[in-house]
């Protein structure tokens, strides 16, 4: 990502508000390669990453006019990218389990309400991934996903370092998607339910 400076980028983004579509152009191509990486990172996929980030910026256009009052624009474009980002991994993945039932994946189903909705089943995997890991880590976890402590407040309170408490997190993260791939929930529905049980 090229570097723009705070000044360069209110210009910015004054211009594109405009309808400047060069002012745009240039934005664009300053946050591209970030955001890119930045759902790569989080999806494993080239064109899903292409195609968040696209749809993100599509959307700054059609609201340029309200521009002229972001004072953060990375902020802004990385939320607005991150959202667009979970309604991708919802869609795949209740197209997922859509195909799950329909091939029978999904034991008496067929004998639920019809206003269930399927990802809760997995609640209780979820609970008890969690119950499996380390007190440490679990500590950890719950207070940054479950009581959303920043981890400057979670190292003050358990009285670790603030790297050892990114190491914890890191470590329960990776046990967490170690134990959803074990029981054949792939990386969507794991967002799914972090996103929806741990908020």
């Amino acid at each position: 990502m090229a570097l723009i400076s705070l000044d360069t980028e209110a210009d910015l983004l004054v211009r594109v508000a405009n309808g400047d579509e060069k002012a745009f152009e240039q934005l664009f191509y300053a946050y591209y390669d970030k955001l890119g990486a930045f759902v790569y990172q989080l999806t494993s996929s080239d064109i899903l990453a292409e195609e968040v980030v696209q749809e993100a910026f599509i959307e700054v256009w059609l609201r340029r006019e309200s521009l002229r009052e972001i004072s953060s624009f990375r902020g802004y474009i990385f939320i607005l990218t991150k959202n667009r980002m979970l309604n991708a991994l919802r869609k795949i993945a209740n197209e997922k389990l859509r195909n799950e039932i329909w091939q029978g994946g999904l034991i008496q189903y067929e004998s639920a309400d019809a206003g269930d909705d399927p990802v809760d089943r997995y609640k209780a995997i979820l609970e008890e991934a969690i119950q499996k890991l380390p007190p440490q880590q679990q500590k950890v976890f719950k207070m940054s996903k479950i009581e959303h402590l920043k981890q400057e407040e979670i190292a003050r309170v358990l009285q670790l370092s603030p790297e050892t408490v990114k190491k914890h997190m890191k470590l329960a993260l990776k046990f967490l998607r170690n134990y959803f791939a074990e029981a054949r929930i792939d990386l969507p529905l794991l967002v799914i339910l972090l996103s929806r049980f741990l908020r």
